[in-house]
């Protein structure tokens, strides 16, 4: 069974999936539904249960809020891909919150090309683990915020909280 909890943020409702502990969903909609339509078939097969409290995932997201900035990091997450997109959404993890990267820099922080830059823009855009897998951090090299699958303002939000938090950390 995949369970879902709802958790509240200053940017609107934050749907975590969880199954057996490991984050396999996660977006910024008060709907799970939307996030568990975007699972595989075999993980939609074992069915939704939305419940109180996912424990660890449900903490790291509230530490985050409350100005840790690390604790995402910690919660074990998966989600499926090509090797490549693997590889980019592992790269994405390792982006250190109050700071951001090109798509290109994400790719050549991936091992792949700087032609990968394309796939790092759609290893973001598939990316069905937000914000632990922090595609935000992305911007493009052009400048401006880029896109960002739960709307700009959410993004922009993300990115001002984490540089808020490393300014006053340092």
């Amino acid at each position: 069974m995949i369970a879902a909890q709802i958790v509240p943020t200053p940017v609107g409702a934050l749907a975590l999936l969880s199954r057996e502990g490991v984050v396999v969903a996660a977006g910024f909609t008060a709907d799970p539904e939307e996030m568990f339509a975007r699972l595989t078939p075999a993980l939609r097969a074992e069915g939704l249960e939305v419940v109180d409290d996912l424990g660890p995932a449900t903490q790291a997201v509230r530490a985050y809020l409350d100005g840790d900035l690390e604790a995402l990091d910690a919660v074990p997450v998966s989600q499926p891909g090509t090797p490549t997109r693997r590889r980019l959404h592992a790269a994405l993890r390792e982006v250190k919150a109050g700071t951001t990267v090109s798509y290109a820099e994400l790719a050549a922080r991936a091992g792949l090309p700087r032609t990968a830059a394309r796939a790092a823009g759609s290893a973001c855009a598939q990316n069905l683990i937000a914000p632990f897998v922090p595609c935000h951090r992305v911007l493009p090299s052009t400048g401006g915020y880029g896109g960002y699958l739960y709307g700009t303002p959410v993004k922009e939000w993300l990115l001002t909280h984490e540089s808020r938090r490393t300014a006053n950390a340092g």
